[in-house]
Parts: C-alpha cells; structure tokens; sequence
C-alpha cells in the first residue's frame, strides 16, 4: 500500500502505533525511490535483532529497517549490549544524546551523514519528556523543540525527504499538550517539504 500511495507523486506521512511500522515503510520507499538513508530521531536505537523472541518487535525496528537502507540515529540515550555488540557490523551511524551537543556543529554532521535522499522517522521518545511525556518508553533527555526543528529544516533544506513517519504518542487521558506537539510536529514536516 505504501509504495502504491508513494507512486502517486504523494509525500507520505504515516502515524503510528509502534515503531515496527517503519521498516515495511522503508521498504516501500526504497522500491519507489531507490536508494535512500533512514534519520532516526530516537531514544532508543532500536537495532536488537530480536526482543522477545520476536524479530519484528518495536525493539528491533532499525535492525529490520537496515535490510534497506544506512540508518543515522539521532537522540539515543538508552542502547542494550548486544546493540552496541553489533554496531561495527551493521550500517548505522549513532549521535548520543549525552555527547552530541558538545560538538556545535553537531547538526550539520547529521545532514552530512544522510545520503540524497531520506526517510524520516521520529519516535516521539526522542523527543524531550518535558514536551512528550505520553510514551511507553521515556527516557530523560531528549531533543528540545528548538533542536528538533532546526535540525529538522536543515534536513528538509539539504536533503531530498522522500517520506515519514511518526510513531510511539501514546496519549495520557486529561493531558493534552503532547498530543499538540506532535500534530504540530507533523504540520512543521509539511511545512518544511513543500515551503518554497
């Protein structure tokens, strides 16, 4: 469906539900597109090959997503052994929550990691829990508004965005403002692909 929806000249954004949505996307994508880099913003890097005994658990969404294409992470702060075990195998490129900002350019050099064209994918944990606090996963830490936007417009400025998705908003009853954030967060993605 995703790949027929994108073969319509369409900008896809898909919102989820957990995180294992996107390597079906990734997929579809690459068959449309061709080669592409995924830009994961994320608490977590998501590149278990297998939790629970299931392989295509959330858990595992960027292990699946590299069957397709180069992953750049973006926000990581919480990252199990075995991932880290397995990092100088696989096709990813982490920028860590706790040391990230110490460069200043450090922004740039996530542009600078993508390739042409990107898939974008944001788990709302990557997000600051100040902001998002309506996650099954929240970590301390996390990308500001400001951060995320400005990276997110150097992004869509120096790179072809082909689609995206935004997953793991689980609402809080009577707490509004993160549902807000993320609706805004969508709008801003839109804005940012088709602003002239």
């Amino acid at each position: 469906v995703g790949a027929a929806v994108m073969g319509r000249d369409k900008f896809v954004v898909t919102l989820g539900g957990e995180h294992a949505i996107t390597p079906p996307l990734v997929r579809a994508a690459v068959e449309q597109f061709g080669e592409l880099t995924v830009l994961q913003i994320d608490a977590h890097a998501d590149l278990r090959d297998s939790y629970m005994d299931m392989p295509n658990s959330h858990a595992c969404a960027m292990r699946r997503a590299l069957d397709y294409a180069p992953v750049v992470h973006v926000g990581i702060r919480n990252i199990s052994e075995s991932e880290v075990e397995a990092l100088p195998s696989l096709k990813s490129t982490i920028f860590y929550d706790w040391n990230m900002r110490e460069d200043p350019a450090w922004m740039d050099k996530v542009v600078e990691a993508l390739g042409p064209r990107v898939y974008l994918t944001i788990d709302a944990d990557g997000i600051d829990p100040s902001l998002v606090p309506a996650v099954g996963t929240p970590e301390p830490g996390g990308l500001t508004w400001p951060e995320l936007t400005k990276l997110l417009r150097k992004v869509f400025k120096a790179r072809d965005v082909v689609a995206a998705d935004l997953v793991e908003l689980c609402p809080l009853p009577g707490i509004a403002s993160p549902n807000f954030v993320c609706a805004k967060l969508v709008y801003k993605m839109l804005g940012y692909k088709f602003a002239t």
